[in-house]
């Protein structure tokens, strides 16, 4: 059974650097019950350069999304494609929802109450063009994309994300590297960033108070690592583009040993979607299959995983219609829908999850923002 790290300010260290940290913008600071409202919900952001959204869909019993709301961000989008996974974050307790705003190199969070969501902050990230959040235990790390490129820690107090000495890192070189996604090992030991130009998903070793270890750059089983997601076992499942060539995309599964906790070994390497680039990763909560979207052929892929994490082509064509470009995608909470969000005609598809992980067409929504990001 896998053990989550959980940070608290005492060991982070920062009990003394309240007056310090950076400054924030804050909403109302009290407490709500934390159940009730993100049930059934879809969270995306507009990532508009006029300024970012937080979309917010109910999801309905006949697979519809009905917007719900939409808050600013009180930051600025790209306007376009980030070329990355995790743009729009969840912490692992549900309480808190972080949006990465890349035209205006900050980070934004949302307090995720019983009834509605409150905008708490607004922090730099650390860097340039932000495009990756994770979290795990009050701990939260941004991937800063442009320049030389890099990782920044913060400490999650109620909402306020306060810098974390010593967290700070490079990638595996200073710039070029194209990374796409940062993310935590489930137990919070190691944070993993996939970089698409080097081949290379480069880890750190996270350490008590926050801080991370220098960077270890390690190769990918196959070419362009773009997203990945892990699954209740620990598993390490990255999606391959290949550079986009056709017909060439694939998966590979890693594990992390407790010997070598920053070099993931290989479990399955490049087991082909027998589709076109494959961008983003999502898994479903009893770790029995991943879904793989490829932008370029407009459809997502079903893999089923075993239990010491090696992968099986189980569809190559699960779902989707060429021509729609498909990038993030969500399984809830209950594995029961998967959620993918196509890029090229400003929709979100929503899908029923069958007993073998198979799709069935279940509604969602049209009219996003063009450039939405997150899912």
């Amino acid at each position: 059974m896998t053990i989550r790290r959980r940070f608290t300010l005492q060991a982070l260290g920062l009990a003394l650097a309240l007056g310090s940290a950076s400054p924030a913008i804050h909403a109302h600071q009290h407490d709500d019950d934390d159940e009730g409202f993100r049930a059934g919900k879809v969270f995306t952001s507009s990532n508009a350069a006029a300024g970012n959204e937080l979309l917010v869909y109910d999801a309905e019993r006949n697979g519809a999304l009905r917007l719900a709301t939409r808050i600013a961000t009180q930051g600025i989008g790209s306007g376009g494609g980030l070329g990355n996974q995790g743009a729009v974050t969840l912490s692992d307790d549900g309480r808190f929802l972080f949006v990465v705003n890349a035209g205006s190199h900050s980070v934004s969070t949302f307090r995720v109450g019983a009834r509605a969501l409150r905008l708490m902050s607004v922090v730099p990230s650390g860097g340039l063009a932000p495009t990756s959040v994770t979290e795990v235990g009050g701990l939260v790390f941004v991937l800063n994309t442009m320049g030389a490129g890099g990782v920044m820690g913060f400490a999650n107090l109620r909402g306020r994300l306060l810098p974390i000495a010593n967290s700070a890192r490079g990638l595996s070189a200073s710039g070029g590297t194209a990374p796409a996604q940062v993310g935590f090992t489930d137990d919070g030991d190691t944070l993993v960033v996939a970089e698409r130009a080097t081949n290379l998903l480069t880890t750190y070793r996270v350490m008590d108070d926050g801080s991370l270890s220098a960077p270890q750059p390690n190769a990918a089983a196959g070419m362009t690592p773009f997203g990945f997601a892990f699954d209740k076992r620990g598993t390490l499942l990255v999606s391959e583009a290949f550079g986009g060539a056709a017909n060439a995309s694939a998966l590979s599964s890693y594990r992390f040993a407790d010997a070598t906790p920053q070099t993931p070994g290989v479990l399955s390497a490049s087991v082909g979607t027998l589709q076109s680039a494959a961008c983003w990763v999502a898994v479903t909560p009893n770790g029995r299959f991943a879904y793989v979207t490829n932008t370029g052929s407009g459809t997502t892929s079903l893999f089923h995983i075993a239990r010491y994490g090696r992968v099986a082509l189980g569809q190559s064509v699960a779902a989707g219609t060429a021509g729609t470009g498909p990038i993030d995608a969500y399984v809830s909470e209950n594995g029961r829908k998967l959620f993918v969000l196509n890029g090229r005609v400003q929709q979100i598809a929503a899908y029923r999850i069958a007993s073998d992980g198979s799709l069935t067409a279940a509604g969602g929504a049209s009219g996003l923002p063009a450039g939405s990001v997150g899912l």
